[in-house]
């Protein structure tokens, strides 16, 4: 299987092996993706080394053709020859040499602290409910992620809560004093027939304007790793990545509180991923993000909005795997009641209880409570030995049974652990209930 993805996670859980495509060379890293970002980094610290070290080779040459030049003509062209190799040498290392991202965003000031308040909003189409009764309170500094698969109404709930739309039922109140940048998931403001200067200075000559700082647009350019020759590049001509950098250029130019990013990992590298992804944990403002990159989502957001179905929504403290811990809590156990069929259960009278609940675990629960923990932390070594006896790139070749074996038992053991987990999550929130 051979995957080409800028998605981190799924690259985590599918290779053991990764090529490193980078301006025309590769490399080779046999290992799992989780490796990969700190051997990159060594190999581009080895290049840096050996990029100083030609120059200091090349400084020696330079100076014995300037000085040490003698009679000796056979050895002086050779030593020419090999200065010119030399040189040939650099230049291509400086081509391979992408410079460095400067991603800054410029912040307005905002003196609200509640930036958006939705009020019982409700959007629905004849043959779907997206919204459904949705009270939300968004405050100043939140970083909120969106998620839930294709067509639930992620894009539709942001352009509700940013006022691009008007509610079928309910109310939007948004702070008077936002202000707002918008990155969409199609790049609307990108028309092919239009040149990179065209849309960075918005058709208005060479000067961008940068919040309230007047730069010339070559310089704009550069920090977002354009080519000076690209300056006159029609848009329709730029690779996916290229008009990613070019939409992020022309949105953190303009000052705002607010950023509402729809799908903004979509073709961007994985340095320009790291490098956004800085500049939104320094960003004083407001963040509303839409994207299906769980990595990314782990490492900003400070809640989940999540779209359960039939237009429900709910929010969820933390990142992603945060998320993902408490669905499998309490979170879906209460949405098979609430959501049961029989006429009992879609009454307004509470349903009444046979017997009172236990003010305590079980004994029985209690030692199983107190056993799981070892239990995971044996697992979780398990999983570390299969995981690494799999990481051999030759083991499939050199015995297919045990990679079988191996591979089996690594699935045993990961759903055991998984099983361990949610159970030790199900009996201490009993617990704490029953403490309350």
């Amino acid at each position: 299987m051979v995957v080409i993805s800028h998605d981190r996670r799924f690259l985590e859980t599918l290779c053991r092996a990764v090529i490193w495509l980078e301006q025309g060379k590769t490399q080779r890293l046999d290992a799992n993706f989780s490796h990969f970002e700190t051997w990159r980094d060594e190999q581009i610290e080895l290049a840096e080394r050996a990029a100083h070290k030609l120059d200091r080779q090349i400084a020696r040459e330079e100076d014995w053709m300037r000085y040490g030049v003698t009679a000796r003509r056979k050895r002086n062209v050779r030593r020419v020859a090999e200065l010119a190799d030399l040189r040939a040498k650099r230049r291509d290392i400086a081509s391979r040499q992408r410079g460095s991202l400067n991603m800054v965003a410029n912040e307005a000031d905002n003196t609200s602290k509640i930036v958006i308040a939705a009020d019982h909003i409700s959007w629905a189409f004849p043959d779907r409910t997206l919204i459904n009764d949705l009270s939300l309170k968004i405050t100043r500094g939140d970083r909120l992620g969106l998620c839930g698969a294709n067509g639930t109404g992620k894009t539709t709930l942001l352009r509700l809560m940013t006022g691009q739309l008007t509610p079928q039922q309910g109310e939007v109140r948004l702070s008077p004093s936002l202000k707002m940048v918008t990155l969409d998931q199609q790049r609307t403001a990108l028309e092919g027939n239009r040149t990179v200067v065209d849309v960075l200075t918005n058709g208005q000559g060479e000067i961008v304007e940068v919040g309230t700082e007047r730069r010339h647009v070559m310089g704009y350019m550069k920090d977002f790793l354009f080519r000076p020759e690209q300056a006159r590049t029609p848009v329709s001509h730029l690779s996916g990545g290229e008009r990613g950098r070019l939409a992020l250029a022309c949105a953190l130019a303009r000052p705002s509180n607010l950023l509402v990013l729809d799908e903004p990992t979509n073709d961007l590298d994985l340095e320009t991923l790291d490098l956004l992804q800085d500049m939104l944990a320094d960003y004083a403002g407001t963040v509303l993000l839409v994207s299906h990159d769980r990595d990314f989502l782990d490492r900003l957001t400070s809640s989940i909005l999540v779209a359960e179905g039939d237009g429900q929504w709910i929010d969820y403290a933390g990142g992603y795997s945060d998320m993902l811990a408490q669905r499998k809590g309490n979170a879906p156990k209460e949405r098979r009641i609430s959501e049961g069929t029989t006429s009992e259960s879609t009454s307004s009278k509470p349903r009444s209880v046979s017997s009172k609940p236990a003010a305590k675990l079980s004994y029985k629960e209690q030692l199983e409570l107190k056993e799981l923990p070892d239990t995971m932390e044996k697992l979780g070594k398990d999983v570390a030995v299969c995981r690494k006896a799999l990481s051999d790139p030759e083991l499939y070749s050199r015995d297919p049974a045990r990679f079988e074996k191996v591979t089996a038992l690594l699935q045993e053991v990961e759903q055991r652990l998984t099983d361990s987990e949610e159970r030790w999550l199900e009996l201490e929130t009993k617990r704490l209930e029953l403490e309350e």
